[in-house]
């Protein structure tokens, strides 16, 4: 029989699962970023898996190898000064005529919804090091960001 017409199994037909892509660079996290990810390992430490199928035990146990990387990778940085844009900062800014202000947070932290952005954001990266008063060229049709107020995050 050819081997066009041989199938071994249904499994090799699935759609292959891959494991939670890391993100590059250091794990940078501030002191909330670390207590949520602490409390992520536990939540998902705690999930019984007696009852479950067996695609959401795989689905758990990738989720909690990712998560428990995370944590064992973490590097929680110090509050800084503040006078300049770094890591662990909120920034108020001014872009296209509006103003708007982000906090400076690790990859897991982020959340553009609620103004938290990761450091290896663009936006971030064109801010980093900039002080009050500064404009600084954003994007490619020539726009700028004008930095209004830097303030340490100092929440845990």
């Amino acid at each position: 029989m050819s081997v066009a017409f041989r199938r071994e199994s249904d499994e090799e037909h699935l759609e292959p699962k891959f494991e939670i892509p890391i993100p590059p660079g250091p794990n940078w996290v501030t002191a909330r970023g670390l207590r949520l990810t602490r409390e992520k390992v536990e939540a998902l430490e705690a999930v019984a898996t007696t009852d479950m199928a067996e695609d959401d035990v795989k689905k758990l146990k990738r989720d909690l190898r990712y998560w428990r990387t995370r944590l064992a990778t973490a590097q929680l940085q110090p509050v800084p000064n503040a006078e300049a844009v770094t890591f662990g900062t909120r920034v108020t800014y001014r872009l296209n005529g509006g103003t708007k202000t982000v906090t400076i947070v690790g990859d897991d932290e982020a959340d553009p919804n609620d103004g938290r952005i990761s450091f290896s954001s663009p936006l971030a990266r064109a801010m980093i090091d900039a002080e009050v008063g500064e404009q600084l060229d954003f994007g490619s049709n020539g726009q700028s960001v004008e930095i209004l107020a830097i303030s340490p995050i100092e929440e845990g």
